[in-house]
C-alpha cells in the first residue's frame, strides 16, 4: 500500500505492515549524496524528534555505490580503502541525522545490490522505518521511486519512507 503521510507532506510515499512496524530505530539509506542529505533533513521535519537512527550507507569493493566525502578518489579493487571511506560517509550522515534531531549512529555493510544491504540491516536491528531519498523516474514504480527505492520498498516488509527533492 502506498499512501501520503499524514502531514500530507508533498514529495513523500510510505509503505507501511509487516510484523516490524513500529519497532526499532529507524534506518536511512545514506550514500553521501545532496539527496540522501535532504532525505534525513525532511525526515527530521516529518518525524517526532529524539527517535532513535542508524545511518546506513551499503558498499561494495567492485562498485564503490556512494560518493565519498572531499572528493576523495578511491581503487575500488582496495577494499579496506572503500569499507573506511564508507565509515567516513556513515559518520558523516549521522552527524545529520543528530542535527536533524535524531539519536543517531553511523554503520555500514557490504552488500550488492544496494537495497539487500538496507533491508539485511533493518531486519537485524528490527526496525519499524526505512528512510530513503529518491529521484524520480520513468514508468509506473519510477514515478514514486527511483531503482534503490522501489527495491526497498518491494523487498522490505515494514514501513519505507520515500523523500523525493522538489525539482
Amino acid at each position: 500500500m502506498v499512501a501520503a503521510p499524514e502531514d500530507g507532506a508533498p514529495g513523500a510515499e510510505a509503505r507501511s505492515g509487516g510484523p516490524c512496524a513500529e519497532v526499532g530505530p529507524a534506518i536511512f539509506a545514506y550514500d553521501g549524496s545532496d539527496l540522501a542529505a535532504y532525505a534525513i533533513e525532511q525526515a527530521g521535519v516529518q518525524l517526532a524528534p529524539g527517535r532513535e537512527a542508524i545511518v546506513v550507507v551499503v558498499w561494495q569493493p567492485a562498485d564503490v555505490g556512494f560518493v565519498p566525502l572531499e572528493g576523495r578518489h578511491l581503487h575500488a579493487a582496495a577494499a579496506n580503502e572503500v569499507k573506511e571511506a564508507a565509515e567516513e560517509t556513515a559518520a558523516h550522515g549521522a552527524k545529520l541525522a543528530a542535527a536533524a534531531g535524531f539519536e543517531a549512529r553511523p554503520e555500514t555493510v557490504e552488500a550488492a545490490p544496494t537495497w539487500k544491504g538496507l533491508v539485511k540491516v533493518a531486519e537485524e536491528h528490527r526496525c519499524g522505518l526505512i528512510v530513503i531519498g529518491s529521484h524520480q523516474r520513468g514508468g509506473l514504480l519510477g514515478h514514486l521511486a527511483g531503482s534503490v527505492a522501489s527495491a526497498t520498498v518491494s523487498h522490505f516488509e515494514s514501513s519505507v519512507l520515500v523523500i523525493h527533492k522538489p525539482h
